[in-house]
Parts: structure tokens; C-alpha cells; sequence
């Protein structure tokens, strides 16, 4: 990352960080039929356009190491996106709010909400986008704020090398709304006054490794301007060409390209937030790249009750480590259309976006940190950090646990009750059978002993629920009239008596 922007730090030049030598680019440039398109520091590589005579005519210049093949095969007819899935048709808990319109449960699984209240809302922050096209984000009403403002600082079309990333497909336009749309009561995203960099990256028509190289190629260009965090919505393992798909023992962190990328840009210091796939129903299963770089982020989804998507890739990576590491909403997940209306959508391209919006938010409540010790508390604040599976990693964070773990003699009390030593409970007022219980350290991993009282004081409901590490547990209220109720929770010889709710 280069220094001068307020919110990173100074980074030493490396040798990945010199340009390939303008001498051989020429000479690669000179052979009749190479037309180089990009140029890559981290790989010290060109990309030429060329055909197979051309090729072996570069491959016996003297300062070329090796090539590698990647095929252009013609686009296939119909739609090519694996993360426009049906929607689930299972029951889920769809809030709204006054202020975050549909966007509301989503924010506020991860304690963005909290993070947004606390004054955390991506200020300062610089946060790139891959993905494959961002029609509308010039012209529609949610993202007016970021026009005006002027906090869109780059855009470029990667597949079509040029600066126009406002046509060709709509999936941009939705992953990039869970992050920065921002019109009240319609949506508002998890880092809605962070700064972007749009970058168009993968052609939707086909699949081919050149896809990879723009990923690439985008996050060098990310890292030179400075950018803190990558959201990628995009993943890699089948091609046109069959013969060049990725194998499950590629998917081992130093393999694929996209994957080798992903990794360069952790280690020059940026938070990299990758979607870990749609693969979970289908014969394949696993995590597609680049999530299963070492040192970023590969994101899992659930639904609205924090219950596994069927839908979300599971892991390990082929060398046995945790993937996903995380996970957030993103089946029937809000975002916004190319007209700028609220719609649902299911996959990990959405669960992905809304969490890199709260990364970039922590990061922003937290300047000291790396980028690694920002992936680590995030980690640690994550729903099942104790026991970490191949479905959701180690779970769903929690920015109010991940700031107080991060700064542990000035907790985050006003922006969450559970900070203080209290208990909460939301939604509240509840609806139906929908209210949870945010829980302190100290009635975590106990079996707890749940009271409903109503509001003369007498006992109207009495349930037991088994020992839990996880920040939060449901409540069963569905049986309850409507009124005012206190909840007294009791672990062992601890009792706090003091949450009241509404039941409508």
C-alpha cells in the first residue's frame, strides 16, 4: 500500500514493488504479432495478446523465464453469473428499519448498526471493488451521496481497457450496493461514507484465466492508490476450456492466480474480503479462488436466523485450514437494483460486500492496527471462534466484541449494552417468534435459565437453553400475547432482571 493516505501506514519498497524493466516490456513489445496489455510488478510479468507462433517467439527471448496459456475460448450463450441463485423459499426474519430500510438485519447480524452509531462509518476509509460491471451507480438515487461527494475516486473496465465500468452486467451494481448505497429508509450499506474504486475485472459472457490477471492487475493498481480493502464478489474454477479447470488440490493457497494475487495484496498490507462460492448444494462443494488465500478473508453466508445458506462453498482449502473464515447474510439479502430499488438476493457475492463494509469500519475505529490483527479480532469476535467448522469458519462477527477485544480498557459501552455487563434483547419491540439475547461474557458457556415475566410481575414463560459460546442466543416468545415483558436470565448463581421488551 503507498503512503500518504491518513488511514495506512508507511510500507518499505519491496522487490515486488519495482515495475517489470521497461527494456524487456519493449523487446516483448517488438516481436511482430505481441500486443502487451498489462504489465505485472508482483509476478514481474507481461500479458501479451498473441497467437501460438507469436508466443514461442516471446518464450525464446532471453529474459523469459516461462509462459503460461491463457485461452480467450468464444463466449458461451446464456447467462454465465453462478451467484444469481433462486431465492431460498425457507421462512426467514426480514426487518426493515426507518433508517437502513431493507438492509437493517444484515447490518445489524454484524453490529454494524452499533459500529454506525458509535461513529463508524467508513470515513477516510479506501475500498476497492471487483466485479463484473456497476450500471446505474452513476445515474441512481442510492448512490447519489457518493456523486456528490465525490468519494468515487477510480473506475476502470479491466476486460475492455478502458474507463466506462457502467454497462455490461448488473452484478456489480448489487454487491457494491450492500457496501455504499446510502438514501435513508431505502438502504443504507455497511460503509456508506467510505471512499470507492470501482473495478471491472471479469467479463460476465465467459470464463477464462484472463479473468484472473485482471484481478490481478486491479489490485496492484489498488495498492498503489492506497486502498485499505478489497471486496471481491468473484470466484474461479471452471473455464470454457475444461482441460484448464482447477482441481480441489489447487485449491491449496499457491496455486491459482487469482488466489497468488489475492495473497500479494494481504501481504503488502490491505484487508482482502473474497466471497468463498455458491457451491455448497451442487456436486462440486468447495471453496472456489481466491478464497482460499492465506491471509484474507473468504466469506460464507447464512440466513436471516444465522442458519447456514445450503447454498455457501465449504471448506478447507486443500491444505487443511479454515475456510470460510467468516460469515454474514447473504441468503434473501438485500441490495439495490440498476433503477435503484430495494430487491433480495441469495449468495456469498452479497454476504461478502456487507462484511468487507464492516471491516473497513473497524479498521477505521482501529488505525493501529494491520491489516492481519484486523482479520485476527474479526476472527475472534466470530460466533463459534471456539470451534470453528468447514460451513461458516469461526461464524459471524460482532464489531462491538471485535473493538472491545481490540481495546480492552476503553469498551465500546454506549454502542452496545452487552459491553457494559448488560443483557440485550432485539428486535425490540419483537414480532411473531423473533427475539434474541445478546449475551455478556459472563453467561456465556453456562446453561442458562430464561424467565419471561409480565408486566403485574407474575411468570407467564419459563424455558432452558444449553451451554453456548456464541454472542447471542434465539428466544422462544411466539407463544406470548401481546404487552410488556421483563426477561430474567439466570447461569448458575449470576440473575440480571433488568431487560424489558414489547411483544406485538
Amino acid at each position: 500500500m503507498a503512503c500518504g493516505w491518513p488511514t495506512v501506514k508507511a510500507i518499505a519498497v519491496l522487490p515486488r514493488d519495482l515495475p517489470v524493466p521497461p527494456a524487456y516490456v519493449a523487446q516483448v513489445r517488438a516481436v511482430p504479432g505481441a500486443t502487451v496489455w498489462y504489465t505485472s510488478r508482483w509476478f514481474n510479468a507481461v500479458v501479451v495478446n498473441c497467437d501460438s507462433a507469436t508466443l514461442a517467439a516471446v518464450s525464446a527471448l532471453p529474459f523469459v523465464r516461462g509462459t503460461q496459456t491463457l485461452n480467450r475460448a468464444a463466449p458461451v450463450a446464456g447467462p454465465r453469473r453462478q451467484d444469481e441463485l433462486p431465492i431460498e423459499p425457507a421462512q426467514q426474519r426480514l426487518l426493515s428499519d426507518p433508517v437502513y430500510g431493507t438492509a437493517y438485519q444484515q447490518a445489524l447480524m454484524i453490529g454494524a448498526v452499533a459500529m454506525h452509531n458509535a461513529g463508524f462509518r467508513g470515513e477516510g476509509m479506501q475500498v476497492a471493488v471487483f466485479d463484473s460491471g456497476f450500471p446505474g451507480v452513476n445515474q441512481s438515487a442510492p448512490f447519489a451521496s457518493l456523486r456528490t461527494e465525490g468519494r468515487l475516486a477510480d473506475a476502470y473496465n479491466f476486460v475492455e481497457r478502458n474507463a466506462n465500468v457502467y454497462g455490461r452486467d448488473s452484478h456489480g451494481t448489487n454487491t457494491f450496493s450492500t457496501l455504499a448505497a446510502n438514501q435513508t429508509g431505502v438502504f443504507v450499506g455497511t460503509a456508506p461514507k467510505a471512499t470507492y474504486w470501482l473495478y471491472l475485472t471479469e467479463d460476465a459472457a465467459a470464463e477464462n484465466p484472463i479473468e484472473e490477471v485482471n484481478w490481478l492487475v486491479a489490485a496492484e493498481r489498488a495498492d498503489s492508490a492506497g486502498v485499505d480493502v478489497i471486496s471481491s464478489s468473484l470466484g474461479y474454477r471452471d473455464f470454457d476450456v475444461p482441460y484448464i479447470n482447477y482441481a480441489y488440490a489447487d485449491l491449496n493457497g499457491r496455486t491459482a492466480i487469482s488466489t497468488r494475487a489475492a495473497t500479494v495484496a494481504a501481504r503488502v498490507g490491505m484487508v482482502v474480503v473474497s466471497s468463498a462460492g455458491n457451491e455448497g448444494s451442487r456436486p462440486w462443494r468447495h471453496i472456489l479462488a481466491p478464497a482460499d488465500a492465506d491471509s484474507i478473508l473468504a466469506v460464507g453466508a447464512v440466513d436471516s436466523l444465522r442458519n447456514y445458506a445450503s447454498f455457501s462453498s465449504q471448506g478447507p482449502s486443500a491444505d487443511n485450514r479454515v475456510k470460510p473464515d467468516l460469515a454474514a447474510q447473504g441468503s434473501r439479502a438485500a441490495a439495490v437494483s440498476v433503477a435503484g430499488q430495494p430487491i433480495r438476493l441469495d449468495g456469498t457475492s452479497l454476504s461478502c460486500p456487507v462484511l468487507a463494509g464492516m471491516v473497513a469500519g473497524f479498521w477505521q475505529a482501529n488505525p493501529a492496527l494491520t491489516a492481519q490483527q484486523v482479520i485476527r479480532f474479526l476472527q475472534r469476535s466470530g460466533s463459534q471462534y471456539a470451534s470453528p467448522d468447514d460451513l461458516l469458519g469461526y461464524g459471524i462477527p460482532n464489531f462491538v466484541l471485535a473493538y472491545n477485544l481490540a481495546n480492552p480498557g476503553s469498551p465500546l459501552a454506549a454502542a452496545n449494552p452487552a459491553a457494559a455487563g448488560k443483557l440485550l434483547v432485539y428486535p425490540n419491540p419483537a414480532k411473531d417468534n423473533e427475539l434474541y439475547l445478546q449475551l455478556t461474557a459472563a453467561f456465556r458457556a453456562l446453561p442458562l435459565r430464561v424467565r419471561f415475566y409480565d408486566a403485574r410481575g407474575a411468570l407467564v414463560a419459563e424455558q432452558t437453553l444449553p451451554a453456548t459460546t456464541a454472542a447471542e442466543v434465539r428466544l422462544q416468545v411466539g407463544a406470548l400475547p401481546q404487552g410488556i415483558y421483563t426477561c430474567d436470565v439466570r447461569a448458575g448463581a449470576k440473575t440480571q432482571r433488568s431487560v424489558r421488551f414489547v411483544k406485538l
